[in-house]
């Protein structure tokens, strides 16, 4: 209980400081957040009723889709998306406090391979020969190099993971492009909305569609033709293997309505007389991209 509420548990990809636990912070306030290791972990411990909701990265600005939280959704659970949110992405180099005099002998940058990406370019022109480690998340990476001070090792990662790990900002904000957010969705057992001041005004609903297996030429357009004549509008369609072969795929479709809307209750009944298999993981909400009031 928080303030005579009750507080779910949220698991989100840790450790403390990731992106992903400001992302969480911001809708559900520091109480009941539960860090995983891994996305999939996340996923888990709400399939297997260990806590009530989990929040995962969905989506980057720069480097798209994160795949490892596609798959586990659209392929190994049945969860459904209760809301999302984006927040602003600032890259920083940091380092162990003992190990700011030798900067110029780091032997490797550590951080998740989407902040890495996020700061090719600066890497390139300033550390092109040093080794780049990958780890799960970037906050992993600061928590390591805090953990091992003898260690030449620098991390890239946000400013709270400077703060709670007590490293040194060696250089800020050096992702390659300013503009730069991530998405994130909170998923849940049940089909239903996150409801929380901030949120927007509009639903979206996302879509897992699979085309006939007849594999009929302009499938494709039929699909998107079921939501435009409907004036349906897309905010996103993207293709995604179904790991059955080369060549076959699903896709995923973001629809700004509620599934409960006589318009998409017919255009789901028209890809299914097209011999379609689709499957809803829910209507919900955007939530704004500026912190709350709430504590971390």
């Amino acid at each position: 209980m928080e303030n005579g509420k009750y507080t779910p548990s949220v698991a989100y990809l840790g450790p403390e400081a990731s992106f992903t636990h400001v992302a969480a912070n911001n809708l559900f306030g520091s109480s009941g957040l539960i860090p995983q290791p891994t996305i999939p972990d996340c996923i888990e411990a709400v399939v297997e009723g260990r806590v009530a909701y989990a929040i995962v990265p969905l989506e980057n600005a720069l480097e798209g889709s994160v795949p490892m939280t596609i798959d586990y959704l659209f392929h190994g659970s049945d969860l459904f998306i209760n809301a999302e949110t984006s927040i602003p992405v600032e890259q920083h180099l940091m380092v162990n406090i003992e190990q700011v005099p030798f900067m110029n002998e780091i032997e490797s940058i550590n951080s998740h391979p989407h902040a890495l990406a996020q700061c090719h370019k600066y890497l390139q022109y300033n550390y092109r020969r040093i080794p780049l480690i990958q780890t799960t998340s970037t906050a992993a990476a600061a928590k390591y190099i805090s953990e091992n001070p003898g260690e030449k090792i620098a991390a890239i990662g946000n400013k709270l993971a400077a703060e709670k790990y007590g490293l040194h900002i060696a250089e800020e904000n050096i992702h390659d492009f300013h503009f730069n957010h991530t998405r994130f969705v909170v998923l849940s057992l049940r089909k239903g909305l996150l409801e929380i001041e901030g949120h927007s005004e509009k639903l979206k609903t996302t879509f897992m569609v699979k085309l006939p297996e007849d594999d009929r030429s302009g499938g494709l357009h039929q699909i998107l033709s079921v939501f435009a004549w409907r004036r349906l509008n897309l905010s996103k369609i993207e293709s995604r293997p179904m790991k059955t072969g080369l060549g076959n795929y699903f896709f995923i479709i973001d629809v700004m309505e509620s599934d409960e809307h006589p318009m998409m209750k017919g255009a789901m009944e028209e890809l299914a007389a097209l011999h379609c298999s689709v499957r809803s993981f829910g209507s919900y909400y955007t939530y704004d991209q500026q912190p709350s009031s709430r504590s971390i």
